[in-house]
């Protein structure tokens, strides 16, 4: 067996069979290339599902990793740390908020965005308790704790996971009369991707954002953004809500805010809304830790530049310029996205979505693949216009057949 059929059969044999994923075994990257085990490089266009928008072993980010490790890395939140503040108040600052509530993971923040909203509902809105209602939007991926399954529509990520948690209101994505129709007295937020990851890149109709701002501006409801993917440059804004002028009420946080380096989430609001927490609320031993806070103070001055948004709005646009020809050819039915981000529908009798990444992967290059036969094109935000373009002829190499 190679090193790579070793190292697959024992995964195989000894973790739990939660993910399919490609049969590469990554060693050691940079940038936008991995290399795995056989000292094979793959451009990656992925980057962790934009846990990686500035590159693998971004040298900024390790030297902040590394000064921070040889100090202090974890205090709990029993003890403040000298990190801990500035953390707060830049990611604040970028967000145009007042406070912060620092996680670890996408879902968590998720969670504890669900937790605010509810907090806030019953003691500012003066919603009855028990009976907050939060409306979300279908196909959504916000992740996959108990709670949050239960207001997918995706049958694999709720199946045998019941009882689910009650309390949600789920209408069609990009839908504004339906969103209006399902408010009640009830309704304390709204939560929604400004374009849903998973479910294909899906762009929303142009003013949908800004309707939905009005409307729960106009009826005294949060607007809760999860930009845990779109935020933090991926669009080529720093977050995507801002393609449509919209600030919302509360912005969910998460993936390259640590930088591909740890963890990092965040739910980022008002000091009217964040205010509701008292002591022992609310909590987490890792959150706000000194490496994550040292790491995200280091994601915050990168981006206080605007030269990673001005250079996913530039490099967007040829990826889409590009991406568009093969709509135009016929191999491609649809490409949807903004910035470096993008969904491509592949014609079905050109392959699955998780056969076109198989060949992909081939030729050196690696992508995912998400419902039937579309796949998501996400290069870190570093990477090279040259790359870029290997890549995409890697893809039309992959159509031509």
């Amino acid at each position: 067996m190679s090193t790579t059929e070793r190292a697959l059969a024992s995964a195989d044999a000894h973790s739990a069979h939660n993910y399919h994923p490609l049969p590469v075994v990554v060693a050691t990257a940079d940038g936008a290339w991995m290399t795995d085990v056989e000292g094979r490089r793959y451009l990656d266009l992925l980057a962790g599902y934009s846990a990686l928008n500035f590159g693998h072993g971004n040298r900024r980010l390790i030297d902040a990793a590394r000064a921070q490790l040889e100090r202090v890395t974890l205090t709990s939140r029993a003890f403040q740390h000298d990190r801990f503040a500035d953390f707060c108040a830049g990611l604040a600052e970028l967000c145009g908020m007042e406070m912060v509530l620092p996680m670890n993971t996408g879902a968590e923040a998720v969670e504890t965005a669900v937790k605010t909203a509810r907090k806030w509902g019953y003691r500012v809105k003066g919603v009855p308790d028990g009976m907050a209602k939060i409306i979300v939007a279908a196909d959504n991926f916000h992740g996959r704790t108990t709670t949050i399954v239960s207001f997918s529509t995706d049958h694999e990520a709720r199946a045998d996971f019941g009882p689910y948690t009650p309390g949600f209101e789920i209408v069609p994505y990009g839908d504004l009369t339906a969103l209006r129709a399902a408010m009640t007295e009830n309704t304390v937020a709204v939560l929604l991707e400004p374009i849903q990851g998973e479910a294909g890149v899906l762009v929303p109709p142009p003013g949908y954002l800004a309707g939905v701002r009005e409307l729960t501006r106009e009826r005294g409801v949060l607007f809760v953004a999860d930009e845990i993917q779109s935020g933090l440059g991926r669009t080529g804004r720093t977050f995507a809500c801002e393609h449509e002028g919209v600030v919302p009420d509360v912005y969910v946080l998460g993936k390259a805010l640590g930088g591909g380096v740890v963890p990092v989430s965040a739910v980022v609001s008002s000091a009217e809304v964040l205010g509701v927490f008292r002591p022992g609320e609310h909590g987490s031993t890792f959150g706000g830790n000194p490496l994550a806070c040292a790491v995200a103070l280091e994601v915050i001055a990168m981006l206080r530049t605007g030269e990673f948004q001005e250079r996913a709005a530039e490099l967007g646009d040829h990826l889409h310029r590009e991406l568009g020809l093969l709509v135009g050819a016929g191999a491609v039915r649809e490409v949807r996205g903004r910035g470096l981000w993008a969904g491509v529908d592949i014609d079905p009798a050109l392959g699955t979505g998780r056969e076109i990444s198989e060949r992909l992967m081939e030729r050196g290059v690696l992508v995912k693949d998400t419902h039937g036969s579309t796949i998501r094109i996400a290069p870190p935000l570093v990477i090279s216009k040259e790359d870029l373009d290997w890549g995409l002829e890697q893809l039309r190499a992959v159509l031509r057949g």
